[in-house]
């Protein structure tokens, strides 16, 4: 085990910006040879930023076996849930928008709910556990609507966020300007039989946040700080809400980029942190199980998205595990390789806006490892 653990409050900066120093720039080589990557792959990410293939990068933190051996900062324009930000330098203390990366989370924390017996279990009638909406329950094409179709997005009705998150008609902006946000989600008209198709939706997140709230007894942001952010020393960066006040279960966690590393590692050992068990082991196992097709050659389990890369290393493909959020917010892990990778960027409501993660994730760490 080489690196830096990502066990200390505030990690070390071991990438771009601060290893000038000839001294220290050998030895961020030599951790990264020892943790089985090319030795230059700060100077190929470098590369990367200089070129302009990698745009909007805000943060990058890759960790092999729990130790830190890549950390590059950035500086941009940035905003909150569109409101702008100004210039901001990154760093390890800086809190940044997860973006969507916050249902990933919020899937973790129904796996902890449900361990505590706080909330439904998947295959609970969905309906059932929202009984203001008896009128829902009644129609017989959304009986079948059950708390695993929230978890894996296979509802069935109708919902669109394709457009851009600017667009009044995007459904989840739709959702948060709705006069009840639960209701909207449920009440929207039904394309498909549940369970068949995968449809991306913020209104399933809505509802799963509604249910850890209510089954806790304790609101979202509370619920999480105690149940997995305080075991992992994490302190977040703010909890964006609505205009009903309600905690975005979609959107609006603010995390740095150590602590969403954090999160990546908990996953990675299993649900256990420095000898505690924070999530249920059973869960990850269930959010490990093959999803529903994405459509896009992915699949989507527990509200993570399942994919597979190439690493020289295995010489051939290996599973990840991901968590999305629009601009180009990421959370790549791979058990196989102990490797998680986090990061930021500023490209949000773009075109394109994965491309800069994916080619960090695919070109510059998968093809870097050299060692199994």
């Amino acid at each position: 085990m080489h690196g830096f653990p990502l066990s200390r409050r505030a990690l070390p900066a071991l990438g771009l910006g601060v290893m000038a120093a000839p001294a220290r720039a050998e030895l961020a080589r030599a951790e990264l040879a020892r943790a089985g990557f090319a030795p230059d792959l700060a100077e190929k990410l470098a590369a990367g930023l200089r070129s302009g293939l990698l745009r909007g990068v805000h943060a990058v933190l890759v960790a092999r076996h729990g130790r830190v051996v890549l950390a590059h900062y950035g500086q941009g324009a940035d905003e909150s849930w569109g409101q702008p930000l100004g210039e901001v330098a990154f760093g390890p203390a800086v809190p940044h928008d997860l973006r969507s990366v916050t249902k990933s989370v919020v899937g973790l924390l129904y796996g902890i709910a449900l361990g505590r017996g706080a909330v439904p279990p998947p295959g609970a009638p969905l309906l059932a556990q929202f009984p203001e909406y008896a009128d829902l329950a009644a129609d017989p094409s959304r009986q079948r609507l059950r708390v695993a179709n929230a978890l894996d997005m296979t509802m069935g009705l109708r919902w669109d966020e394709s457009r851009p998150y600017t667009d009044p008609a995007n459904s989840e902006i739709a959702m948060e300007n709705a006069a009840d946000r639960y209701r909207f989600a449920l009440d929207r008209p039904v394309e498909h039989p549940p369970g068949e198709r995968w449809t991306y939706s913020g209104g399933a997140v809505a509802l799963l946040g509604a249910l850890i709230a209510r089954g806790t007894g304790q609101p979202l942001p509370d619920f999480a700080r105690e149940a997995l952010f305080a075991p992992l020393g994490i302190e977040p960066g703010g909890w964006a809400a609505g205009r009903d006040g309600v905690p975005s279960a979609a959107s609006g966690l603010r995390l740095t980029a150590p602590d969403l590393l954090r999160i990546g590692q908990v996953v990675l050992q299993g649900g256990m942190w420095e000898g505690q068990r924070v999530v249920p082991a059973a869960w990850l196992e269930a959010m490990n199980r093959p999803g529903i097709p994405t459509g896009d050659g992915l699949r989507y389990s527990h509200l993570w998205y399942q994919g597979g890369g190439f690493v020289p290393a295995f010489g051939g493909p290996r599973p990840w595990l991901g968590a999305n959020g629009n601009g180009g917010q990421r959370l790549y892990l791979m058990p196989a390789a102990g490797l998680a990778m986090a990061c930021f960027c500023g490209l949000y409501n773009q075109p394109e806006q994965g491309a800069t993660p994916l080619r960090i994730w695919r070109e510059i760490v998968l093809a870097n490892l050299l060692r199994a």
